[in-house]
């Protein structure tokens, strides 16, 4: 009897196994071929993108990098089955100047374009954006103020040329970047902004972010499957009843 008993308990152990391995193989399929959950770190993408957003970024919109692999070998240079974002696409992609570092901005420049901003009003090759004003934003600072809590701000409505509309906040009348110089995107490369332009770092730091290389792209942002309100912790789901904002779950960013 013990022997027998031994033998069924291998058999067993060795079928977990086996089911634990093949459900990881399928996990790491979803997630290089697929979808990939990020999160919301910073205000850069407010009022599109909340802190404590969690969505999916789907892997096969762009085509792959060595980018889309975990650990990111660099096994090859462009990309595989490639295809170029949208003007407008919210767009997660590997920092150019720290390819460790995951951003999320909003495409608005695409290669051979001319991007500029005179007194805070987008400009795509020489064309001013069309923008409505809208009601002020009400909501969790999005301007990174000493003390933080809720705050009243300047909002709009963009659409691009191509059709795209979503809503931008404008923290300061004069502000940082509201005017400079014009951009050039070189060919292969891509000018993200985010929509929170008064308190984001994108593309028109130079220095810092700069032109995004069409192998740097991870995937676009499709859709937040949880949310929590900032500076609560997921993992504290006792406290969901009031810090999780429910009706946020299953929304598809625009």
């Amino acid at each position: 009897m013990s022997v027998t008993s031994g033998t069924k308990t291998e058999s067993g152990v060795g079928e977990t196994i086996r089911v634990v391995i093949h459900a990881l193989l399928i996990a790491l399929v979803i997630r290089t071929f697929l979808f990939q959950p990020f999160n919301i770190p910073s205000g850069s993408m407010k009022a599109t993108l909340l802190v404590g957003d969690y969505l999916f970024v789907s892997k096969y919109s762009y085509g792959y990098s060595h980018y889309s692999i975990p650990f990111s070998p660099p096994l090859f240079s462009g990309r595989i089955w490639g295809s170029d974002p949208h003007r407008g696409d919210i767009v997660v992609f590997r920092l150019p100047k720290d390819d460790t570092t995951d951003y999320i901005k909003r495409v608005i420049g695409l290669p051979g374009d001319h991007i500029q901003m005179k007194d805070g009003l987008l400009y795509i090759n020489d064309t001013p954006v069309e923008r409505q004003r809208m009601s002020e934003f009400v909501g969790e600072d999005p301007c990174g103020s000493e003390g933080g809590g809720i705050s009243r701000v300047k909002r709009w409505k963009e659409t691009l040329p191509n059709g795209v509309s979503y809503e931008t906040l404008d923290c300061a009348d004069n502000g940082y970047m509201d005017n400079t110089n014009v951009y050039t995107v070189p060919p292969g490369h891509f000018f993200m902004m985010g929509d929170n332009r008064d308190n984001s770092t994108d593309s028109r730091f130079l220095g810092q972010v700069g032109y995004v290389p069409a192998e740097n792209l991870i995937g676009r942002a499709q859709m937040i499957f949880f949310s929590i309100g900032e500076g609560e912790h997921a993992w504290m789901f006792w406290r969901w009843p009031w810090s999780v904002r429910w009706n946020r779950f299953f929304k598809i960013v625009r």
